[in-house]
């Protein structure tokens, strides 16, 4: 064997790129990044999931008697977990791949293509947010696909089996969940086609969730013991402290959702804010009005319904329009939670219905008449309403029918129930052998 042959065998093999050089190719090739926009949507990608972890997870907890304030962690950490692993597989690409009308393909399947380009060996950067990695669009994303079928948990809290409810979310989140991102968000009917608007989540996130949240609080029946035995929430500390966190984490959920540090994102975040101080306070204003006491659960409820309404409009309406929006959310909800809900009877646990699903279809609506044509090219008005107005139809329709799909199916697998003896013990024991409180 030659010296050059040998010298040749023994040379190492070149190391693969790095991130760095990656970029720098990318930038060369006129590509770029920009540091600031991509900082802001790491950003708010970990505050939508604070909203989540710990946030929705101690505003239910303090909700629910003692007994099952576990659950409601074990439940949202558990779809958290469930939920990255279908993302990562398939849901990524069946939000926002391809160009059908309800759903997307697998074309970005296992996320490969999707953030390391066709080929497999460079980094890429979003087809939606200019200058932004692709990567951090998956996992922005990935986040909203936490909190919407979290948000279902208020509404069937307490009666539900963990084996149950992760099976349920999972063919939720493949019949409800990616259908919607895609129709509003990836390009689909609803964003598309009719041309509704959608800026963070009404139609997406609030209700979708709260409309199934209700179906399935119906299908499962109320908790036993329920009109006749006491229900009180056992820690407003927690629920008030998970309230605040998910007012922090929903700068993320809103103001992210420009997709950039620009001033649509200051816009944003300033109707937020206005929103949620003003849903929080006309609540807790109408409890003193009706029963001479504002308690701090009217005060964090009408926080979340502010923050709801304002979910769909905040990237199109003025501060003004955050106002009406604010006062929308302190008095709709309110009447929905403390009227409608004793009229008809049904047990929705933590009022997501009330909040999310009547909230939501607030803020879409007011979206379609308080629109303003020079904060996000969308002009209020008959036009724009009446494009809302379907798509709240859509939505309502396709999730109820949905939700009893999937529930029965789960209820004759598996079962959704507990029996009434492992209820009355309560779900922190009987599905997770722990307690929350040790006297």
């Amino acid at each position: 064997m030659s010296g050059v042959a040998s010298a040749q065998e023994a040379a190492p093999a070149a190391p693969p790129p790095t991130i760095e050089q990656r970029v720098d190719a990318l930038e060369k090739a006129g590509a770029g990044i920009n540091s600031g926009d991509t900082a802001w949507m790491m950003t708010s990608s970990a505050l939508v999931l604070f909203m989540t972890l710990p946030g929705l997870a101690l505003f239910y907890g303090g909700l629910v008697r003692k007994k099952n304030v576990l659950s409601v962690l074990a439940q949202c950490l558990g779809i958290a977990g469930l939920a990255a692993i279908i993302w990562w597989a398939v849901g990524y690409s069946l939000s926002f791949s391809g160009d059908g009308k309800f759903i997307g393909n697998l074309d970005l399947a296992f996320l490969t293509k999707a953030i390391y380009g066709p080929e497999g060996n460079n980094l890429a950067y979003s087809s939606t947010l200019a200058g932004v990695p692709e990567s951090v669009w998956v996992i922005f994303q990935y986040t909203f696909a936490v909190i919407t079928p979290a948000l279902i948990v208020g509404a069937i809290a307490e009666r539900m089996k963990f084996t149950a409810l992760l099976a349920f979310m999972t063919g939720w989140l493949f019949l409800v969940y990616f259908p919607f991102a895609h129709m509003v968000w990836g390009g689909g009917l609803i964003g598309g086609t009719i041309g509704a608007v959608d800026f963070a989540g009404g139609l997406v996130v609030h209700m979708s969730s709260g409309f199934s949240a209700l179906t399935l609080a119906l299908i499962l029946g109320p908790r036993t013991g329920y009109g006749r035995e006491k229900m009180a929430p056992h820690s407003m500390v927690l629920c008030m402290i998970g309230t605040s966190i998910l007012w922090v984490g929903w700068y993320g959920f809103n103001a992210g959702s420009a997709g950039a540090a620009n001033a649509l994102a200051g816009s944003a975040f300033l109707t937020t804010t206005i929103a949620a101080a003003i849903g929080g306070f006309v609540w807790a204003g109408l409890e003193y009005i009706i029963k001479k006491q504002p308690s701090v659960l009217g005060f964090c409820s009408g926080i979340v319904a502010g923050l709801v309404v304002i979910t769909p409009a905040a990237g199109f309406v003025t501060a003004g329009g955050a106002v009406i929006c604010g006062i929308a959310a302190g008095v709709v909800p309110f009447f929905a939670v403390v009227w409608l809900k004793k009229k008809l009877g049904y047990d929705d646990a933590l009022d997501t219905f009330g909040v999310h699903a009547v909230g939501g279809t607030v803020g879409t609506l007011l979206t379609g008449l308080l629109a303003a044509k020079f904060i996000n090219d969308q002009e209020g008005g008959l036009e724009l309403f009446t494009k809302q107005l379907i798509s709240v139809g859509i939505v309502l329709v396709w999730s109820v029918v949905a939700t009893v799909i999937i529930a029965y199916v789960v209820k004759a697998l598996i079962g959704l129930r507990p029996t009434v003896d492992n209820e009355r013990i309560g779900l922190d024991i009987t599905d997770h052998g722990e307690e929350g409180y040790i006297d």
